[in-house]
């Protein structure tokens, strides 16, 4: 089913299909994918399992039940996922994908909440290795939620960090990884990935699953939002990352190493004790472990400093992981910057083992890049990719012409395209489209036309600042439009050509605004220089950026009316926000929205990461104060005089629920319009869809009042049959 938009709406957005990543199957001829909508008719999410035709493009719905998540193929037509159950257990499951709808099996059925499967095959015929994470007891075990017993007091007591994570207090079980082995009863084929294999699945040990961490001390996947990037398997053992627990306080530090667990059979128990690997000078976060064809290589991302979460990720290889367990980074340089000024992210290895593919941003575009090992000491990676934003990179065939490094397949995102498939030929530079969500932008009665980019000066001298631009769907040249001017986050972060359903510039874009979005000194993707002249300069160079970038506006866009403008921003976004408003660019909005920003920067230890304030202002809050007080927005609060809209939520542990309302007290003691959005149940995001529609609703109406568009906040309510047509 496509649904089909007259007009780009907030419904239209948030009742669209979300597709997520594809995974293609061992011959490259299918691949899976889930999809999830909600219905603001039914006030229901469903969500399905559906298999694409790599060739035609066309997919085909296997199961629709909320209860089916994360499928993954075993072979080449068969696949498994967990059904998850009331009260915390989980099922795994195994069906076939060229019989939609059937029966799925049953293999077993597990007392804790598991999620982030891992299949791998073994050399052993017919056997795989399998890992998945779930919450583990402080005695290692699985976490069952049915025996939890409950409290007479709701009393919290802590001797030591962290307290709380992300929108979490922090209890006593921990994450941790799961391993078993997976083995077929009777075959009628040899091959393991043939669809003639037939007979039983079963776990080779009678207790299916072996904690990998129990003992250790070790937490992994690494929370808050650790996954199956965090570990992977192979035929002699598993790889994981996780924090140090020497670090203390914990929330002080980002070190993470990577660990690894020789595993022959994946039936051992006890686990073996994880091995950590060692990396010369790097410190930092760890993340991405990858194991190559062969099963001895393993790829890595890891950071040098270990209390910058934004640093530099560097690529690091270990040659052998059944011999020396040491890392050596690909890009080394002798000044210990590293020779490639970029973040690689996403890490797969090439077919032959002879490179490696990664993801990393570069000017508001996340994009393949090939990484040739033999020549990585001369030659930079080549980018492979030049539009939209790469999330996932799969080996879409196994190489068997025995020529170039075998095609990729890809799952990424544009600023009109919520969901694309693609294969990449990375020898012939060619790059098909296999599935588009929304054709290319189409569905959602967007094109690819309403997309701009401008370069504006920059305050510091010696660079540009790169902003993203998105024109409303009936754009006229000769006629003049309000500016919608957003404010990233991070704020070591930036604005790309990729979907979003939370800051999405085409929904401002369709209300009759040109939405520009810079990427100010503090971005990344346009080098280390640039993303880390924000330290100690939150409210300096940035500002100062934006100011420019506003001026240039002003001066060579001449259908934008830079005197009906407002400007909106979310967490450090929301604190230049703050920060605008009580200096003179301030006056230049008629309206201002800051979603979870900061009040004051002397609140920053009120957040549950303190490596993060430790570094981007030069220390402790009671070793470097005065760093802290220079760029605070609350020492200009006599000036704020513009109508602003604030929104936080009570589950934001990041920037607690204080700092919005502070800013809100300060605004009505100043008589200074304003209004305060409060979501009780949501985190530093707005996920869920209703408490989204109100979101919109909002914000759209805040500063379509004030730039006197005709717009009303009745419209963002209507019955979406009225905006969708189902073809």
């Amino acid at each position: 089913m496509t649904l089909t938009a007259t007009k780009f709406t907030p419904e239209v957005l948030l009742s669209a299909p979300r597709r997520s990543p594809a995974q293609p199957n061992s011959t490259g001829t299918k691949a899976l994918f889930t999809v999830s909508t909600y219905s603001f008719q039914t006030h229901k999410k469903t969500s399905q399992i559906r298999v694409l035709d790599i060739k035609s493009g066309d997919s085909t719905l296997l199961y629709e039940n909320s209860a089916y998540n994360e499928p993954v193929w075993i072979t080449d037509i068969e696949f498994l996922f967990f059904k998850s159950a009331d009260r915390g257990s989980t099922t795994l499951m195994l069906a076939d994908a060229s019989k939609p709808g059937s029966e799925p099996t049953q293999i077993r059925t597990f007392k804790g909440t598991l999620s982030n499967l891992r299949i791998a095959a073994l050399p052993d015929d017919g056997a795989f290795a399998l890992a998945c994470s779930a919450p583990a007891t402080p005695h290692g075990e699985m976490a069952n939620p049915e025996n939890e017993r409950a409290s007479r007091s709701s009393a919290k007591v802590y001797d030591s960090l962290f307290v709380r994570q992300w929108d979490s207090w922090v209890g006593p079980e921990r994450n941790a990884l799961w391993y078993g082995r997976l083995q077929r009863s009777a075959k009628k084929n040899s091959s393991a990935s043939s669809s003639s294999s037939s007979g039983e699945f079963r776990f080779a040990s009678s207790q299916g699953l072996t904690n990998v961490l129990a003992g250790t001390g070790l937490v992994s996947p690494v929370p808050p939002f650790g996954g199956t990037g965090d570990f992977d398997i192979g035929p002699y053992g598993l790889v994981f990352v996780a924090r140090d627990p020497e670090c203390r306080p914990a929330a002080s530090y980002t070190k993470s190493d990577l660990y690894f667990v020789p595993l022959e059979s994946y039936d051992e128990y006890p686990a073996p004790r994880p091995k950590r690997v060692e990396t010369k000078g790097l410190e930092g976060y760890s993340g991405s472990p990858r194991f190559s064809h062969c099963g001895r290589k393993v790829a890595f991302t890891r950071m040098r400093s270990r209390q910058y979460e934004s640093d530099k990720t560097r690529l690091v290889v270990v040659e052998d992981v059944t011999k020396e367990l040491v890392g050596r980074e690909v890009h080394e340089s002798e000044d210990g910057e590293g020779r490639w000024d970029a973040k690689p992210d996403v890490v797969l290895w090439g077919r032959d083992d002879r490179e490696i593919f990664v993801t990393a941003e570069e000017k508001g575009r996340s994009k393949v890049w090939r990484v040739a090992l033999e020549d990585a000491e001369k030659e930079l990676p080549e980018a492979l990719t030049t539009e939209g934003s790469i999330s996932a990179i799969a080996i879409l065939d196994d190489g068997t012409e025995g020529k170039g490094s075998g095609k990729l397949f890809l799952s990424g995102s544009s600023l009109v395209d919520s969901s694309v498939y693609s294969v990449l030929d990375p020898d012939a530079s060619k790059l098909e489209v296999v599935s588009s969500a929304s054709k290319n932008g189409k569905t959602f009665g967007l094109s690819r036309a309403q997309f701009d980019e401008i370069w504006s000066p920059g305050a510091g001298g010696g660079y540009d600042v790169h902003s993203l631009v998105m024109k409303p769907s009936h754009f006229d040249e000769k006629k003049k439009y309000p500016l919608a001017f957003f404010i990233h986050g991070g704020p070591q972060g930036e604005w790309m050509d990729s979907w979003s359903t939370r800051w999405n510039p085409a929904i401002f874009a369709e209300q009759g605004y040109v939405v520009v979005c810079p990427n100010p000194t503090g971005s990344s993707g346009y080098g280390l220089a640039l993303q880390n002249g924000i330290t100690e300069e939150w409210g300096g160079r940035p500002y100062n950026d934006l100011v420019n970038c506003f001026e240039w506006i002003v001066d060579n866009m001449p259908y934008v009316d830079t005197g009906n403008a407002v400007a909106l921003g979310a967490s450090y976004g929301g604190y230049m926000i703050n920060w605008i408003q009580g200096h003179p660019l301030g006056r230049k909005f008629k309206a201002l929205v800051c979603h979870d920003g900061v009040f004051s920067t002397l609140h920053q230890w009120t957040s549950e990461e303190l490596f993060f304030p430790i570094h981007d202002f030069g220390g402790t809050l009671w070793e470097n104060r005065e760093g802290y007080e220079k760029w605070d927005p609350a020492k200009f609060l006599s000036e704020w005089a513009t109508p602003q809209l604030i929104i936080h939520s009570e589950l934001d542990y990041r920037l607690p629920i204080t700092e919005g309302l502070a800013a809100f007290n300060v605004l009505q003691a100043r008589g200074v319009p304003s209004r305060l959005v409060v979501f009780p149940d949501e985190n530093h995001w707005v996920l869920k869809p209703e408490n989204s529609l109100v979101w919109h609703k909002e914000v759209l109406g805040w500063i379509n009042r004030y730039t006197g568009l005709e717009k009303s906040n009745d419209k963002f309510t209507q019955d979406i049959v009225s905006n969708l047509r189902v073809s």
